[in-house]
């Protein structure tokens, strides 16, 4: 059962809602939004704190990438399978986005070597934070429903990471630009259905509407990222 449930609200007239009843609901729902957001800060904090410390040996990282990436998504599963686990379920939330900070790195690192190199990466950072305070404001206000999304969301995922996966054997400068365009514009997507789905009572506990938050914004980080940084790249030659 979910940490507080919203269906008997709108079940109409077949059962009756006392006011305590929807005070208490929305007292739930209100501490619900309120530690899925302190998590999701929490973890951008530790994402931070990979991606300083990776910076300095981004070039051992490359070496260990597939390594990391694999140990990402064990922390990740392990993170959904003790969700609900005191103590475990924020070790293996913190240890996960620190880890994926830490193989961010080396993009960081390449970034960097460019002619205004932390500008793009300022930029970047700067117009995801941006773009994710405006969908989720949006997402929250709005009367339209976005949970319809999910199975578009999905099928256009897995495109993504399937022509990502092309393009490690092609290296095509174009492909990559459209990928990351397209991408840009999935996890904005990602970003109203997952900020309704918190609102709306759609996930069991605050850790996974914090990783669903910190996933979107990373990846809509990424993508910016790769977008300004290819441009840059281009204006320079």
């Amino acid at each position: 059962m979910a940490l507080y449930d919203r269906e008997y609200i709108s079940r109409g007239t077949s059962e009756s809602v006392s006011e305590g009843q929807r005070t208490g609901a929305n007292s739930n729902l209100a501490i619900f939004i309120k530690q899925t957001y302190q998590l999701f800060a929490a973890s951008l904090l530790a994402a931070s704190a990979g991606a300083y410390i990776g910076t300095s040996m981004a070039p051992q990282i490359s070496r260990f990438y597939l390594g990391l990436v694999i140990v990402e998504f064990i922390l990740l599963f392990g993170l959904f399978a003790a969700k609900k686990k005191a103590g475990l379920n924020l070790i293996l939330l913190f240890g996960f986005t620190f880890i994926t900070g830490l193989t961010l790195a080396p993009l960081l690192y390449h970034i960097m070597g460019m002619n205004g190199g932390g500008s793009i990466i300022a930029n970047a950072f700067m117009l995801t934070t941006v773009a994710f305070g405006s969908l989720s404001v949006f997402a929250m206000n709005t009367k339209r429903d976005f949970s319809a999304m999910g199975k578009m969301l999905f099928v256009t995922l897995i495109v993504i990471v399937v022509a990502g996966l092309i393009n490690i054997f092609l290296h095509s400068p174009v492909l990559q630009l459209a990928i990351a365009s397209i991408g840009s514009i999935l996890f904005s997507a990602f970003i109203l259905y997952d900020t309704q789905n918190i609102i709306k009572g759609r996930y069991e506990t605050p850790i996974e509407g914090a990783i669903a938050l910190y996933l979107d914004f990373l990846n809509l980080f990424i993508s910016l990222l790769q977008i300004l940084s290819m441009f840059a790249g281009n204006s320079n030659k």
